[in-house]
């Protein structure tokens, strides 16, 4: 099994049904486009498909993979932004209070 490949900056698409779904990693966009995507055709899809793939053997950095299934996605309609990482969106933390 290979190592999952994390994005340093997650994505979000969103679909036509107002369902949104979040992309973390290499893996995640490869299992949707070989499994889930609306459009099996077009030129960026195939790219995206293929630039992902590769990456999960460290053939294609993990930026262009990413960037390529940014513009798969804008290809079929499907709006896409960045997200913050987890640990960002985890909620608002406030540091420990120290006593006096």
């Amino acid at each position: 099994m290979l190592a999952n490949i994390y994005f340093s900056v997650p994505l979000q698409v969103s679909f036509p049904n107002g369902v949104t779904r979040s992309f973390e990693s290499v893996h995640d966009t490869v299992d949707f486009l070989e499994n889930e995507w609306p459009l099996r055709h077009g030129e960026r899809y195939k790219r995206a498909r293929d630039k992902c793939r590769a990456a999960l053997y460290r053939m294609t950095p993990v930026a262009i993979a990413r960037e390529a299934f940014v513009a798969a996605c804008l290809e079929a309609g499907l709006p896409v932004q960045g997200l913050p990482p987890a640990w960002h969106r985890s909620g608002p933390s406030s540091p420990p209070r120290m006593s006096a």
